[in-house]
């Protein structure tokens, strides 16, 4: 049976979809069967896949308000092993239909579950809100996991975002656990940045992941080429970094060629 991750913080800009995408790809390049599930409107996971809106016959939004299968609405990407389901515009329009649905925060979970065995990872992009499409995310995954900048504000944002988990296990998913909290564009050389992270692993310990995405101009061109980063430049800095996460959640040891390359890497 697959583990569900839900990819989410109600702060915009933290490097929700990219890691999604390049996490789902670097699993899919393990040989993992990998199902990514878009379920925000702006669409950005979708088009991280190259994946082009235009047409879809199905999407999220057919799948969440009742008109289609989840069955219906998957792409086979050209990445290997990585399948995705698709969002469009339209999906904004899901917010206010779910409120007058029954079981509106579990439109997402009965889908998922005729689909976990088929895969080894199910990956749900959420969006950048605590709204029903989020909480959609958070009552049908096994595990969230936070991207968050090294910023005094993101503090605020995160301790909400753990409020609302804690309502969530309380009312509609009493197993959800925190795969780790994961800092992206990530500067070592500040301060400040170091400060965000003691702070948070003083508070939430043995939760934030070792590695951290740092910034990576290889990683923000990748989408308008509709590529993962590892697809579009093994070989940057951005590929090695979402390598190294997607190891650790695979509980694995580096070998000395991955040490040597990110020493190499932090240092360049």
């Amino acid at each position: 049976m697959g583990k569900v991750i839900a990819v989410a913080n109600q702060k915009g800009g933290v490097g929700k979809s990219t890691t999604a995408v390049n996490l789902a790809a670097y699993l899919g390049s393990r040989g993992f069967k990998v199902l990514c599930i878009d379920t925000d409107a702006q669409g950005n996971c979708t088009t991280g896949f190259g994946i082009r809106k235009k047409g879809l016959a199905v999407t999220a939004y057919d799948v969440l308000v009742g008109r289609a299968k989840i069955t219906d609405a998957i792409v086979v990407t050209e990445f290997e092993n990585v399948s995705l389901v698709p969002a469009t515009a339209d999906l904004a329009g899901a917010e206010v239909e779910l409120v007058k649905m029954d079981d509106r925060f579990r439109r997402l979970k009965m889908q998922v579950v005729t689909v976990k065995d088929n895969y080894d990872y199910i990956i749900i992009d959420c969006p950048p809100a605590l709204g029903l499409l989020t909480l959609n995310g958070l009552t049908a995954c096994d595990e969230i996991l936070v991207p968050m900048l090294a910023e005094y504000y993101a503090l605020e944002g995160l301790t909400q975002l753990m409020h609302t988990l804690r309502l969530v296990r309380t009312n509609y998913n009493p197993t959800l656990e925190i795969c780790g909290i994961l800092f992206t564009m990530y500067d070592n050389r500040l301060n400040v940045s170091r400060q965000v992270v003691e702070e948070v692993q003083k508070y939430y310990p043995d939760k934030v992941f070792n590695t951290k995405i740092p910034r990576n101009v290889r990683l923000s061109e990748a989408p308008s080429f509709g590529k993962p980063v590892m697809y579009y430049d093994k070989g940057s800095k951005g590929a090695l970094f979402y390598e190294l996460l997607g190891k650790e959640i695979l509980g694995e040891e580096l070998d000395n060629k991955t040490k040597w390359r990110m020493r190499r890497a932090m240092s360049s």
